[in-house]
């Protein structure tokens, strides 16, 4: 199963500047394909999940449209050829 991320800007480092990654997780839920995207991009779940393993806060992550925050978080299902959408937090005033 192959699903396709979208890497923000300030995450690219770790992708060697790419704006998408496809990556074939062991598991059809985000954090399979968050585990997978680690494998492919060492040190990227870092900036993506806290000490505890939890999505952190100022990170949005978007599985085909839907914020997983409002639908099971790390163990929203990812279907055959989804599309998972990394966007940062923006502040201001």
């Amino acid at each position: 199963m192959a699903v396709s991320i979208r890497i923000p800007t300030i995450l690219r480092t770790y992708t060697d500047g790419a704006s998408e990654v496809t990556v074939e997780p062991s598991t059809p839920t985000l954090a399979g394909v968050i585990d997978a995207l680690e494998v492919a991009a060492p040190g990227i779940s870092a900036r993506v999940l806290d000490e505890s393993g939890q999505l952190r806060r100022f990170v949005n992550i978007y599985v085909d449209d839907d914020d997983v925050r409002f639908t099971d978080g790390l163990a929203t299902p990812v279907g055959e050829k989804a599309s998972v959408s990394i966007i940062p937090a923006v502040a201001g005033g």
